[in-house]
């Protein structure tokens, strides 16, 4: 039962997370919608411009990948927290989601670095932004777990 709370935490995370990108981007009118990012990336669908691509295979594509992805973090979370790393609390999701935002930021920046070609977005803007949105997912992500198993605990210590 646990996998599957840890799967909904992780679809409520990533779409937390993709909420707060997309709004950034509306009000910044900067690059941040990470799924059009990804699908360009993977798909290599770059425009010849550097812009990304608006196709509905490619937001598909990077819609999968990243709430795939979310997924799988908010199972290493379940495997942290049943090995004794950590508990489903306010302040380990914000640990947790520091971390992997760290993380995250380490892939994004090879991935644009590796990428035969890469969108023309404002990098450190983005890459900084991105350990934001992950705190935010590990908040989220660790709140909707706690909420879905209602351990004897309270979240906020």
């Amino acid at each position: 039962m646990k996998f599957f709370d840890a799967v909904l935490a992780g679809i409520a995370g990533t779409a937390a997370m993709t909420a707060f990108l997309y709004l950034l981007s509306f009000i910044t009118h900067r690059v941040m919608k990470v799924v059009c990012i990804l699908g360009t990336m993977l798909l290599n669908r770059t425009q010849p411009d550097g812009s990304l691509s608006e196709l509905t295979s490619t937001k598909v594509a990077g819609t999968i990948a990243h709430y795939g992805v979310g997924v799988l973090f908010a199972l290493i979370y379940l495997a942290l927290w049943s090995s004794g790393v950590g508990l489903p609390t306010a302040s380990w999701g914000l640990l947790f989601g520091l971390a992997h935002g760290l993380v995250a930021m380490v892939v994004w920046y090879f991935f644009f670095m590796m990428h035969p070609n890469p969108p023309l977005i404002t990098l450190r803007t983005y890459l900084t932004t991105l350990i934001f949105a992950h705190i935010i997912f590990g908040f989220v992500a660790t709140y909707t777990f706690y909420l879905l198993v209602r351990p004897d605990y309270s979240f906020w210590w």
